[in-house]
C-alpha cells in the first residue's frame, strides 16, 4: 500500500485507460481531430472529462458554466451527463476553436444544451450576474487564461449555488509549480491562485492529481 499517490508511467496509464474509459465515439474522433492542432496540448484529458462528467451527474446537476472551451471536448463531457433540461453555458473568446466545439455539440447531440458565449471571460461572467444568474448554478469548469483564474473564481463563486462546484484545471503546471525556475506569467499567476485557495474559508476544497491537477472547489452554505 501506498501513502502518496503513485507515479503513473505510460503503461500503468494505458492500464487505467483500458478499464476505466468509456469514451463515446464523437469524442474519441474530436480527440483526434485536435491533435493536429497548434495547440492541441490546451486538450483536456479524457479521464478527467469522464471524471467531470461523474461529478455533474453525482450532483444532479442542471445549470453548468464553462469558462474556456477550445474545441468542445470538456463541454460534451459536461453535457452528456445532463438531463435534457439541463443548461451549459460556455464562454471563449476563439471564434475558430468554437466552431469546432459547435460541429461537435451537433454530433453528440448536446447543441440544444448549450448556449455559447463568445467575448472575454470576465465580462461574459458579469453579464451572466446582470442577468440574475447569482446563486444559481450548481457546476462550473475554469480552463481559460491562467492571469484570469482569480477574477474568474470570485465570478463563478457568485454564480454557484450553496453547496455547488467549482473546478479549476492546469493547477499543477505540468510541475513547473514546484521549480523555482518557472517564472513565467501563467505559472506564477497558479501558484499565488492555489495559495489563495487554500486559505479561502468560503470553499471546502481538494487538489486531484488527474491529468495536470484539477482543483475542486465546494461552496460552503
Amino acid at each position: 500500500m501506498s501513502r502518496q499517490t503513485i507515479q503513473i508511467d505510460d503503461t500503468l496509464y494505458e492500464y487505467i485507460l483500458g478499464v476505466s474509459l468509456r469514451e463515446p465515439e464523437v469524442l474519441a474522433e474530436l480527440r483526434a481531430e485536435t491533435a493536429k492542432h497548434p495547440y492541441a496540448q490546451m486538450q483536456i484529458a479524457p479521464e478527467q472529462g469522464q471524471f467531470m462528467g461523474l461529478l455533474v451527474r453525482l450532483m444532479g446537476a442542471t445549470r453548468c458554466l464553462e469558462v474556456g472551451v477550445f474545441t468542445g471536448y470538456s463541454s460534451i463531457s459536461v453535457a452528456l451527463a445532463l438531463p435534457p433540461e439541463g443548461r451549459l453555458y460556455a464562454l471563449d473568446e476563439d471564434l475558430e476553436t468554437a466552431a469546432i466545439a459547435q460541429r461537435y455539440w451537433k454530433r453528440a447531440h448536446v447543441d440544444d444544451r448549450i448556449e455559447l458565449r463568445l467575448g472575454d471571460g470576465t465580462r461574459s461572467l458579469d453579464a451572466l450576474l446582470a442577468e440574475g444568474g447569482e446563486g444559481t448554478f450548481d457546476f462550473a469548469f475554469v480552463d481559460a487564461d491562467k492571469e484570469g483564474y482569480s477574477a474568474y473564481y470570485e465570478r463563478s463563486l457568485r454564480l454557484l449555488r450553496p453547496g455547488g462546484l467549482v473546478a479549476f484545471d492546469n493547477v499543477l503546471r505540468a510541475g513547473r509549480v514546484v521549480d523555482k525556475g518557472a517564472t513565467d506569467a501563467g505559472t506564477e499567476a497558479i501558484r499565488a491562485f492555489n495559495r489563495a485557495l487554500h486559505a479561502d474559508d468560503r470553499v471546502d476544497i481538494s487538489m486531484v492529481p488527474i491529468a495536470d491537477g484539477l482543483t475542486l472547489a465546494r461552496k460552503r452554505p
